[in-house]
């Protein structure tokens, strides 16, 4: 995994070239929004366990079949499986919005994700609909402007967004 300014640098030094004012600009600016990124990652850290049992309870009021029996989340060690690899996507993603680079929870939580759920019969698209509801619970959290660092936030809530995006689109 490497951290933007890693993949930054690494770049340029591939093409042997030094780094440009835009990318330089453009790390500075990372830096200098640092602290809101820490605190989006502390207040989705701190309320996940809310956010993926709100966002489990949603889902299965919306798909009862789930938890129905012969449904893939029936029984207590299947809604457990269940919970946890929600915990765990949420866990990728605030590690990629700390880092501000998705290569993290593509490289140890997505790839290959959809196909073990293939594999297993779990329905990805019922997976799918629970990342996004995590989606809306972490970032209407996040995006609360009381008690964070100010300023303008909307593109940091725009790459929150976009990283449950991604796992979405990785397992339906």
């Amino acid at each position: 995994m490497l951290d933007a300014f890693a993949k930054v640098v690494s770049q340029a030094d591939a093409r042997g070239e030094f780094l440009t004012g835009a990318q330089i600009d453009a790390l500075s600016a990372m830096v200098a929004d640092g602290n809101k990124r820490a605190d989006v990652v502390n207040r989705i850290t701190s309320n996940s366990s809310a956010i993926v049992a709100n966002a489990a309870r949603a889902l299965f009021a919306e798909q009862p079949q789930l938890i129905a029996p012969g449904g893939n989340a029936y029984t207590n060690r299947r809604m457990a499986a269940c919970l946890r690899d929600m915990e765990i996507i949420l866990r990728y993603v605030t590690y990629a919005i700390f880092a501000g680079d998705a290569s993290v929870l593509d490289d140890r939580c997505l790839n290959g994700l959809k196909e073990t759920y293939l594999a297993l019969g779990t329905p990805g698209a019922s997976v799918a609909v629970g990342v996004q509801k995590m989606k809306d619970a972490a970032v209407a959290i996040a995006g609360d402007p009381n008690g964070v660092t100010r300023g303008d936030c909307s593109a940091l809530m725009a790459e929150v967004a976009s990283y449950f995006d991604r796992a979405a689109s990785a397992v339906a």
